[in-house]
């Protein structure tokens, strides 16, 4: 049993203990594995800015239309959290203000969130990255890898649990 302030570990291939209207928010660098590990539960679970972003331009990488892909990702969170749908945030989710605003949305629906943090090492990260369609710059990895929060700071901003993915889901 995981106590509010240690995370629980996940290995390769476990899923998650989701109380139905969840939000599961994967916090990680591109190449840690978070789609592959959003890959295991229902199509429909999923929100992505990449894909939006390749909805609305063609181009998952095109940063230009991440505010947009940003308002499409915020419509189907409050339409899946309004309805008690358990919900996963695949993007990097780096960032304490991006976390804050989907900790908002779930707060304002009366929904448990949960993080789910891929701490992998940054070589492998580069390495499955590589191995990738679409490559992300090396230096971006760097960037966000530096950005990357601890379990600790997950629980202090207030996910009522935190996972921990160490080892890369592929």
């Amino acid at each position: 049993m995981t106590t509010l302030d240690t995370p629980a570990i996940l290995t390769p291939g476990s899923r998650l203990p989701l109380a139905d209207g969840t939000l599961a928010v994967l916090v990680g660098i591109p190449g840690c594995g978070k789609s592959t590990f959003a890959g295991q539960y229902p199509a429909s679970w999923r929100v992505c800015l990449d894909e939006y972003r390749l909805a609305a331009t063609d181009d998952m990488a095109d940063q230009s239309a991440t505010p947009v892909a940003i308002q499409i990702q915020n419509l189907i969170l409050d339409a899946r959290l309004a309805r008690g749908r358990t919900t996963l945030a695949d993007s990097t989710n780096v960032f304490t203000h991006v976390r804050a605003g989907l900790l908002a949305r779930a707060r304002y629906w009366q929904r448990p969130a949960v993080a789910v943090l891929f701490d992998v090492p940054l070589a492998t990260a580069e390495a499955q990255n590589a191995a990738r369609e679409r490559v992300v710059p090396s230096h971006v990895l760097h960037d966000l890898h530096a950005q990357l929060p601890t379990a600790d700071q997950l629980h202090a901003e207030g996910f009522t649990v935190v996972y921990l993915a160490s080892e890369p889901h592929t």
